[in-house]
């Protein structure tokens, strides 16, 4: 008898299940105890969940470990996989969980299945891309009253790159407004498959779900059994544990480990003797030895995420493999924020917030700056806007820390006079006008999937943000899917909200970085008493500048509080002054003792107010609220 795969289940696996029928099959295999290496690898199952935004993946995952018994009733959460509080909140998986679970199949064998459970916000397009990386297999789920979306595309191609067997699920069949038919029709076009092949489930009653794993049983390969080879184990997630120090998420592609192995991180050559190594039921569960085509974790020990990549390969330091696992990348920021705090006392632990979200989130980048009017901070890198509200969140909630978050900006590429090119995340470092050649912007290829009923609305609205039609594809009657190219720096503030608003939240978005393009970009400054404030200053096209200027003048004029002296709010663009406005002075009305008398007695009065609020503007300082900071994000379209 074979135990060294890993302890038995526990008991709920091993009372009900019934004796296997087949005459190949060992009569212990289903008490609970594990195969024999060589046919242990048919038995597994590594697959995900991908789905658009909200079309209930997380739910589906619940009913699923329900089913298994791999999470009792009495222990049943809703959303069990999405542990932060953020994620339940917003009802979007955030992170990425694994899972073991184990079920019995028709031809009465069981099988040990890996749930690995995907982000579902196209932010964290890099996360499900990892995670697609560790499976043979993928459930497609689709909203039967929604139809397919634009992530719903997005999620699928990259399964169909990632060569994985597609199981498509039509889910909320129970809903009066469902239309089960029809998009099995339209799922059924897209895959290439007979509409009836498509499952339909309701995974809030708990309708079908059998089907589901059944499907995955008949339908999703088995791991390759290559415990021979050289070990090669991908990291396609990871947390900190302040008592274990890293986790790994590993998928064993080849080979076997076993914890008492020293083991090599092949991107940063380090070396690691495992605290534990074991698998997720969906806590995490000691083993001695993980074999291919296992999910599993270890706990390195590592105190910071940089000797510890998600992506990376872990091989044996005694005989590493020749080469890492293909396709690891490390996750490029593609919005840039600076974060302040409030009080700058609170400085430091800012900083050390940072560093434990950081080994939490490899996504997430940053390094320390200085703002005249904010004073000291960092300029941080996110992989969107979702991801930047996601961070600010979890500082200010976990960490109990008051923040302010600078107006959103993009990385530019600056060419120099000299032929260099430089890259800058922070309008304030743009170099002086005199040395700039040109000025290159992200652009980003979009794709739109919404009724056809508001085709006209998305064209202007993309239009009107300098965004180029390319193409339009009809995926389903009634439904057009728009694609464009549009610079990044029109669609990381409001550019989804708009949408939703005049599509009345049918149309769905999906994005994708395109390349760097020049063009007319110049630096929008703002001074306020006539000193510039960095934190305000934006990059804008040379035709919008203008308007920006006007737009952000007004508003500031508003937020900024009344002075003892006139104080001066101007924009700046292209070496001139394109806007102007006066925040009056609040007065003491110096005249209302002159009754009667010579005009020369009030001109003398006023003459002295005047020399007074003169010497006060030199030396007073303006208070600016955080209001004005974020002015620039709310800026109304005209």
């Amino acid at each position: 008898m074979n135990k060294e795969r890993g302890s038995p289940p526990s008991t709920p696996y091993t009372l009900t299940l019934p004796k296997p029928s087949c005459s190949s099959c060992p009569s212990w295999l289903n008490l609970g105890y594990t195969l024999p290496r060589k046919t242990m690898t048919d038995h597994i199952r590594n697959f995900c969940i991908i789905a658009h935004v909200d079309h209930g993946k997380s739910t589906l995952a619940d009913r699923l470990l329900q089913l298994t018994g791999a999470i009792s009733e009495r222990d049943m959460t809703e959303q069990a996989l999405d542990t932060m509080d953020l994620e339940r909140e917003k009802g979007v998986t955030i992170k990425a969980s694994a899972v073991r679970m184990f079920y019995t199949a028709q031809d009465n064998l069981k099988y040990e299945m890996n749930l690995i459970d995907t982000p579902g916000h196209v932010d964290f397009g890099y996360e499900v891309s990892r995670a697609l990386k560790a499976c043979e297999g993928a459930i497609l789920v689709v909203d039967a009253t929604q139809g397919i979306e634009a992530q719903t595309l997005a999620n699928l191609y990259q399964a169909l790159e990632a060569d994985l067997t597609i199981v498509p699920v039509i889910n909320k069949i129970d809903l009066p407004s469902a239309r089960p038919d029809e998009v099995a029709e339209d799922v059924g076009s897209l895959l290439g498959v007979e509409p009836e092949s498509v499952l339909r489930v309701s995974a809030k009653e708990g309708v079908n779900i059998d089907q589901i794993l059944e499907a995955i049983v008949t339908r999703v390969p088995p791991p390759q059994d290559v415990d021979d080879k050289p070990v090669r184990a991908l990291i396609f997630d990871a947390h900190y544990d302040s008592y274990k120090g890293v986790i790994a998420y590993i998928r064993m592609i080849e080979g076997s480990i076993k914890s008492t192995d020293v083991l090599r991180m092949m991107a940063t050559q380090s070396d690691l003797r495992p605290v534990e190594i074991g698998i997720f039921t969906p806590s995490m569960k000691p083993v001695q030895r993980l074999g291919s085509g296992e999910v599993g974790y270890i706990a390195t020990g590592f105190k910071t995420v940089h000797e510890c990549r998600v992506g990376d390969t872990i091989t044996l330091a005694a005989t590493p493999a020749s080469e890492p696992l293909p396709g690891y990348r490390t996750p490029k920021p593609m919005v840039f924020a600076g974060i302040y705090p409030v009080e700058a006392d609170d400085y430091t632990d800012l900083r050390e917030s940072l560093d434990k979200l950081q080994l939490n989130d490899a996504s997430l980048t940053f390094q320390p700056e200085t703002s005249q009017a904010l004073g000291f901070g960092f300029r941080a890198g996110f992989l969107g806007l979702f991801h930047m509200e996601i961070i600010q969140e979890r500082i200010e909630r976990e960490y109990d820390l008051d923040v302010l978050f600078t107006a959103p900006s993009v990385e530019y590429e600056i060419l120099t006079v000299g032929d260099e090119v430089v890259t800058v995340d922070s309008p304030a470092e743009l170099p002086d006008p005199s040395k700039i050649v040109e000025v290159r912007e992200p652009w980003m290829t979009i794709e739109i999937i919404t009724p056809t009923d508001y085709y006209g609305p998305i064209m202007d609205l993309v239009t009107k943000r300098r965004g180029i039609f390319k193409q339009q594809e009809y995926p389903a009657p009634h439904r057009v899917q728009l694609d464009f190219e549009i610079p990044l720096s029109e669609i990381i503030v409001d550019f989804f909200d708009h949408l939703k608003s005049r599509t009345k939240g049918y149309a769905s978005l999906d994005y994708q970085f395109l390349e760097y393009r020049a063009d007319k970009l110049q630096k929008l400054e703002i001074l306020v008493n006539g000193e510039p404030v960095d934190a305000l200053a934006a990059i804008v096209h040379e035709k919008d500048a203008y308007h920006k200027g006007q737009r952000l003048i007004t508003k500031l004029k508003e937020l900024i509080p009344r002075q003892l002296f006139d104080v001066a709010v101007q924009a700046s663009s292209g070496g001139r002054i394109i806007s102007r406005a006066n925040v009056k002075a609040t007065r003491k009305d110096v005249l209302a003792k002159c009754y009667g008398g010579d005009i020369t007695r009030k001109k003398k009065l006023l003459e002295k107010q005047k020399k007074g609020k003169k010497r006060l503007k030199m030396v007073g300082n303006v208070e600016i609220p955080q209001d004005a900071f974020m002015a620039v994000l709310k800026l109304d379209d005209e």
